[in-house]
This record gives C-alpha cells, structure tokens and sequence, in this order.
C-alpha cells in the first residue's frame, strides 16, 4: 500500500523504497571491496587478487559514463559508475603498494608512460627542430626514468607487461588514455544510434565478464588463497539485487541480460572455492608456518 508519510512533502513508501534502491544501487556495488582491500592491507599480500578485476571495472564504468551522453539512463547508475571508478583506483594504489614493498630483489621498473608517449610525438611533429634522441632525454628527465637500466614501456608491445606495471601513476595514465579516446570517438558519433548502443552492450558485457579474470587466477594457482570469500559472496548477492533493480526499473535490455551472465560467474567463483578448499587450506597453513 501507498501510504502517504506527509502530505506536505509528498513523500511516500514507494518514494523511500526508492531512494533506498538507488543508495543500495551506489554503496552496494562498492561494498563488496571493503573486505578484500582490509585482507590485502592486513596480509601484505596481494598475489591472490587479481588487478585484471580492476581493469575490467574501470573500463565496464568508463564505457558506461560514455553511454549515459548518448542514452540517458537513471541517475543512481551514473554516480555509482563514478564511486567504483575512484574504488579501482583505491585497490590499484593498494595492491602496488604492497607488491613493490615485498620485493626482495629489485626487478625492472614496468611502466605505462602514455601521456609521455603521447607528448614525445607531439613534439616530435611540431618541433621540427628538436631531435628525437633530444626530446625523449628531456621527456625522461620530467618523468623521472633517465639513468639506470631502461624499463619496460607499453609501447615495447610486450604483452606480459601490460596492467602489470611498478607504479601507481602508470595505471591512472592507461586509463587516462583510454578516456580520452573514448570521450573523442564518443563525441564524434553520439548522433549515430548503433554506435551508442553498442557502448551500452559493451559496458554491461565487461562489467559482466567480471568474475573471468579471478577465475583464471584460481584456476592458475589452483587454490583462493589471497581471495576473499566475503567478497565473492557479496559479489553475489550484489548482481543479484543488481539484475533484479534492472528488470523492476526496465533499464536498457544490455543491463540485465549481462547481470545474469555476471551472477553465473559469481557461482563458478563459489564453486571454485568449495573445488580448491584443500588447497587454500594448505596454503594458509604454509602461510603461517604451521
């Protein structure tokens, strides 16, 4: 039943169940990251995460953002594309952080160095007087990288490098980039309806496909140690509440055809844990020296 909670402000149950929706919709899909970020500060250890999670999610959000210029869905879904884009970038800073701290030997500084690239060819065009070997010297020297051994740079088109750099600043670049490019394509064919449609599909796909990356990171090692559970778990039921808000709200076909797949991949995630149990078992009692 409809009650009216105050005939002054209009405000009913359907308006608060609403609002409660739609803050569920924002905090909920954050909230399954809160007990992996305090297991990985808590351990130092962040080998059982795989940061592949993260990308898929930075991509799913920024394809979203782009989709919502073209085709203007409800608000509650912008912002949380919003929130878990600052999330990623959160557990990112973290993972890094504590991978570089765990380091016995220094190994090769990885690195992105987009924007870098990016202003080396620039000037390069522009500046007919300047020397390439000058300019990337000067580039170096900005950012930090000149002397001692060369790091590995994306466009050494080393695939094992990629989403696996030393520093935090490379991410951001990546991702920066890919914004950039997005927003200008984006911008260039916001009139043309396939192309925005398809934004949508693939934003939802992504963001479905996100359990795919931990998968084949349990599946490599064989165990979920490193993983949490509790996360898994609120993954769950969070794509659940999710596909459902989706079906009740009528939101675009792509957003709930996808959160089905996306609550498919959550039960292998928990079937994995229940397939690997002796495994983990053993590896947290190797862990604690047990």
């Amino acid at each position: 039943m409809d009650w009216i909670i105050s005939d002054e402000l209009g405000l009913t149950v359907g308006h608060l169940v609403g609002w409660g929706a739609a803050s569920a919709m924002i905090v909920g899909g954050v909230a399954p990251y809160i007990p992996q970020y305090r297991q990985i500060k808590k351990t130092q250890d962040a080998e059982g995460f795989s940061l592949y999670v993260c990308l898929t999610l930075l991509i799913a959000n920024t394809l979203r953002i782009l989709f919502w210029f073209g085709k203007r869905y409800e608000l509650p879904l912008l912002i949380q594309s919003i929130v878990m884009n600052a999330t990623m970038f959160a557990m990112i800073h973290l993972c890094v952080t504590v991978r570089k701290k765990n380091q016995i030997i220094r190994a090769r500084e990885r690195i992105f160095t987009g924007a870098i690239f990016m202003l080396y060819i620039l000037l390069c065009c522009v500046n007919g007087s300047a020397q390439p070997d000058e300019t990337a010297h000067w580039l170096g020297q900005r950012s930090g990288i000149v002397g001692g051994e060369k790091p590995h740079r994306f466009y050494d088109m080393d695939r094992k490098y990629f989403w696996a750099w030393t520093d935090f600043q490379s991410y951001v670049d990546c991702m920066l980039v890919f914004s950039v490019l997005g927003a200008a394509l984006t911008y260039l064919l916001i009139e043309f309806s396939p192309f925005v449609e398809l934004i949508g599909f693939l934003a939802v796909f992504t963001e479905a496909m996100l359990g795919a990356p931990q998968i084949a990171k349990n599946h490599q090692n064989k165990s979920t140690e490193g993983m949490s559970v509790s996360m898994v778990i609120m993954w769950t039921c969070g794509d659940l509440f999710k596909t459902a808000y989706f079906v009740i709200r009528e939101a675009p076909t792509q957003f709930w055809v996808c959160g089905a797949l996306q609550v498919l991949l959550d039960i292998v995630i928990l079937f994995q844990v229940w397939l690997y149990r002796h495994n983990t078992a053993a590896a947290r009692r190797l862990r604690r020296g047990d």
